[in-house]
């Protein structure tokens, strides 16, 4: 099963607005989702505060500052062939 993980923080609509897309997109596509809040934790606040948010399938970084729902459902299509 293709892992998908988001890094957010709070109170950032950018973040809100992916986890809403990947949440609904898991409703209808199979794959596993981990949110990660970067809050508090100084090595994540340095490794991903200024893409937030960052969505990376299967460890690779995927996207950055927004969801493209399209290109995601597309690389979920190449994970699940591959």
């Amino acid at each position: 099963m293709t892992r998908v993980v988001v890094y957010y923080a709070d109170s950032c609509h950018l973040c809100e607005r992916a986890r809403g897309q990947l949440a609904r997109l898991g409703q209808e596509h199979d794959f596993e989702l981990r949110e990660v809040d970067i809050g508090g934790d100084d090595e994540l606040e340095a490794r991903y505060r200024e893409w937030l948010p960052v969505v990376e399938i299967d460890g690779e970084r995927a996207f950055v500052y927004y969801l493209d729902e399209a290109a995601f459902l597309r690389r979920l299509g190449a994970q699940s062939r591959a």
